[in-house]
């Protein structure tokens, strides 16, 4: 029997995020199990479309452990970061001969959990 010590986890998610989940998942591979100060200038300094809305689910889960759980902002890191794939808006582009091509816009549904360590 093991016995381990619980540790105190806040999660953050953003649902619907205009981005493809393949891009997103790009941006979240470089910040997963980074120290929380870390993660943010990684996230600062990259030049990609989802640093912004991974910035903004950071903070938030960073804001939820000091609020909610009273832990130390210099002790946090990125336990878990993952992406999954929202529903799809589908959209319809004219092309020749009277003919209609299906545009996906995809969604992205961003979670982040910071633990202590």
């Amino acid at each position: 029997m093991t016995t381990e010590t619980p540790t105190k986890m806040a999660k953050a998610m953003a649902k619907y995020v205009r981005i493809s989940p393949r891009k997103a998942r790009a941006v979240i591979d470089l910040i997963r199990g980074k120290a929380l100060g870390e993660a943010e200038a990684i996230l600062k300094f990259t030049a990609h479309k989802g640093t912004e809305s991974i910035g903004k689910v950071l903070h938030s889960a960073a804001a939820n452990a000091e609020h909610n759980f009273d832990m130390d902002r210099d002790e946090l890191f990125v336990r878990e970061a993952y992406v999954d794939g929202g529903p799809t808006l589908k959209r319809m582009m004219p092309r020749a001969r009277g003919r209609a091509d299906v545009i996906k816009k995809r969604t992205s549904h961003i979670t982040i959990v910071v633990g202590e360590k």
